[in-house]
């Protein structure tokens, strides 16, 4: 089976998205272009964000939605830190069955889960 290596978010401005995502993971992007930047994880995963006006094919009207989740040892660090970075809160911490996590936005309306996990 083919083991899941990248990520991509469909953004409106790469260069924006960019410097949002550079501020949230403490990173640069490994590689950047005006269209497209990939960010590689600790973990060798990389995450990518193509322009939404450049990917080929254009996606359809009813693209599907995702979301990147960040395991953490400490949500309410993390909480406290984004909402006083001023990132939209569109959970606040609660418990559910993967364990406590929150929602916050990206700018592109990609909602970013962080969670601790359960057990």
């Amino acid at each position: 089976m083919p083991d899941l290596s990248l990520t991509l978010l469909l953004v409106d401005s790469p260069a924006a998205s960019t410097t949002f995502y550079a501020d949230l993971l403490g990173r640069e992007p490994a590689e950047a272009s005006p269209t497209f930047a990939m960010f590689t994880m600790p973990s060798g995963a990389g995450s990518g964000l193509w322009s939404r006006h450049t990917v080929e094919p254009a996606p359809g009207a009813m693209a599907g939605a995702a979301e990147l989740a960040f395991a953490v040892p400490d949500l309410g660090a993390v909480h406290a830190d984004w909402s006083a970075r001023g990132l939209r809160i569109a959970q606040v911490p609660t418990g559910l069955d993967i364990g406590r996590t929150f929602v916050a936005l990206a700018p592109d309306g990609h909602q970013l889960r962080v969670f601790t996990p359960a057990g």
